[in-house]
């Protein structure tokens, strides 16, 4: 099993930055692909960013492209997700999940692939 922490999340203006952290705990971070989902208010939950178990593959949502980074430390049991040029609609609570680099397939934006989940931190951008 995998416990998963997230914090780094907050209040900022629309085109400021914030960076997530998700610590992991438990069993073997590196045998785990990361992923970030996030769900605001009344919506379901959403893709954010994903990245495989040696962090040679990321996967980013049309809506994030270009503006996050998602990257890990398996020295540290730590994934990130660094957001910039912030805006309203990013606004949501975020999750991040592991699922297990053992399995055959995995389809990185899918919620339903992943195994283990935080507790969400969250973010609000204000315009």
């Amino acid at each position: 099993q995998v416990q998963l922490v997230e914090s780094g999340g907050g209040l900022v203006q629309a085109g400021g930055s914030l960076r997530l952290s998700c610590a992991a705990s438990g069993r073997t971070f590196s045998s785990y692909n990361m992923g970030w989902f996030r769900q605001a208010p009344g919506k379901e939950r959403e893709f954010v960013a994903a990245i495989s178990w040696s962090g040679d593959s990321t996967y980013y949502a049309d809506s994030v492209q270009g503006r996050f980074t998602i990257s890990r430390d398996n020295a540290k049991n730590t994934v990130y997700l660094q957001m910039n040029s912030l805006k309203p609609e990013d606004t949501a609570v975020y999750y991040c999940a592991a699922h297990p680099a053992y399995s055959n397939t995995w389809v990185w934006s899918s919620a339903y692939e992943y195994d283990y989940w935080g507790q969400g931190t969250q973010v609000t951008v204000s315009s």
